[in-house]
């Protein structure tokens, strides 16, 4: 019986292993021979999720001619691999990736460390903090006292709890969009969000437009969903969109749908500007181009002099360009798993009609304990708790990663969870490998591309902050060590660099 479940070309493999760079090897530094850099440049992709567990690799021949080497070269390398416990085969049924006894499986997305993990690990993947409490004891409390009328009925609302879908409508009528509770449904989570949008919109082998970088859960999630993503690069350093970029690829390619994280980009921390956001819908009306505008870090300014742009829905009252996306979980907590869409009406009704065939809806005591918060001033309060902790742990972490590593460069954004690093040449996929080794966990810049981009990039969330910050950044600087010496894999950028396209 084959054992594979997925499939890599030897095109994509080739590109894959191409994207991994490293600083050049110093006088004296021995390469590695190329089987071996082959061998170590597949493992480190195995063990980053990039390519998945049980995924069939291409044939000798045909990995050989995508990388111009001998066929021997090839086979050496997959013999390594075999005995190193990264894959296994069978005649007839070819070679699949895998991982040795008692490892475990590699994440393809940025799931949180168990809590156990925690004492000895230093979690640098997931951007989300504590509960601001005590606004969440209350919030469940005031839900739990609204509860009993929902209680005595089926429990089921698939566009969401009329009087939360109300109380999004009138927010964003105060924000100077006005809006009915029936272009807002109630979603589990921004990721529930965009999971129903891309299945409404965008089916199996549909191109997406999507910021470079962007977020890799959603990512993920749109590859997963059949997509083909059309990478569009980000302006230079916080400045937003390129948006003459976005115009040639709206024509060009002529995207379904285009995700944009225009508040306090994931991972960049850019903020676009009003002219910009203009400039998108424009475009993306003219293209015929659906926006899915992911607004979850619009509140999260850290500095008292920002000045915040109107939403990209402004620019598209009618609804019929820009789908919004809004949640709790950035800027609340990342339990409270409640999300919205805001949309045009007709689109709302087929979100909903198809959610039959999905989670049916969300749970309702989450939907009272948010809808509380909202009509009681509660959340307001609290996100105000959470970007006094966001700042807080933000000047801490920049303070530390420049005392401890001053070749990385950044641009300190002025909100939002993430700080996006330029790793001084190493690569971000052998930093996070070493950053196991030492205690710290940290996601490597190519998880937030499309085909292996920014391999010299590590993301760094406001999660920690004061004495952790200080020893997460020496446990980097303990990484970087690691990478710099070579006693992480053996180098497959200087084994692969001659003969990767």
């Amino acid at each position: 019986m084959t054992q594979w479940t997925s499939a890599v070309g030897a095109a994509q493999l080739a590109r894959l292993l191409g994207s991994q760079q490293d600083r050049p090897a110093g006088p004296g530094t021995r390469r590695p021979p190329a089987y071996r850099a082959l061998a170590d440049g597949v493992r480190l992709l195995v063990l980053e999720g990039r390519v998945p567990v049980a995924a069939r690799l291409p044939a000798e021949r045909e990995l050989a001619l995508a990388l111009s080497v001998s066929r021997t070269t090839v086979a050496a390398a997959y013999e390594a691999l075999r005995a190193e416990g990264f894959l296994e085969s069978r005649r007839g049924a070819g070679s699949w990736t895998a991982v040795p006894a008692g490892n475990p499986v590699p994440a393809r997305g940025l799931e949180p460390l168990p809590p156990e993990a925690l004492g000895s690990v230093i979690d640098l993947g997931c951007a989300a903090l504590p509960a601001p409490e005590p606004w969440l004891t209350r919030a469940v409390r005031g839900a739990l006292e609204e509860l009993p009328p929902y209680a005595h009925t089926h429990g089921d609302y698939p566009a969401g709890l009329t009087a939360l879908r109300a109380t999004i409508a009138d927010r964003y009528t105060a924000r100077g969009i006005p809006t009915m509770p029936e272009q807002i449904m109630v979603t589990t989570g921004a990721m529930g969000a965009i999971d129903a949008i891309c299945h409404l919109f965008s089916g199996r082998g549909e191109r997406i437009a999507v910021e470079s970088p962007s977020y890799a859960n959603i990512l993920q999630l749109m590859r997963e969903a059949g997509a083909r993503l059309v990478p569009v690069a980000m302006a230079d350093g916080l400045t937003g969109w390129d948006v003459e970029r976005w115009r040639q690829v709206l024509r060009e390619a002529a995207p379904r749908l285009a995700y944009v994280v225009a508040d306090f980009h994931n991972p960049t921390g850019a903020l676009a500007d009003e002219d910009q956001r203009r400039r998108l819908v424009e475009a993306a009306r003219s293209a015929g181009t659906v926006v899915v505008a992911d607004e979850t870090m619009s509140e999260l300014w850290l500095d008292e002099d920002v000045a915040m742009p109107p939403p990209v829905c402004a620019f598209d009252p009618a609804g019929s360009t820009v789908v919004t996306v809004g949640s709790a979980s950035k800027a609340f907590w990342a339990g409270m798993r409640i999300g919205w869409v805001r949309a045009a009406p007709d689109v709302i009704r087929s979100l909903v009609a198809a959610r039959a065939y999905a989670d049916l809806g969300t749970p309702v005591l989450e939907q009272l304990a948010v809808n509380w918060l909202f009509g009681t001033g509660g959340w307001e309060h609290a996100v105000e708790l959470r970007r006094g902790q966001a700042r807080e742990n933000r000047d801490a972490l920049v303070a530390a990663v420049r005392r401890e590593l001053p070749d990385w460069e950044f641009e300190v954004p002025r909100g939002g969870l993430t700080l996006w690093v330029r790793t001084g040449g190493l690569s971000g996929s052998r930093l996070a490998e070493a950053g196991e080794r030492v205690g710290v966990r940290v996601p490597s810049g190519p998880r937030f591309g499309v085909d292996g981009a920014f391999e010299g990039y590590v993301r760094l969330p406001f999660t920690v902050g004061g004495a952790v910050a200080q020893e997460a950044a020496v446990r980097l600087a303990a990484a970087a060590r690691l990478v710099e010496s070579g006693r992480v894999g053996s180098g497959p950028a200087e084994g692969l660099r001659t003969f990767v396209a």
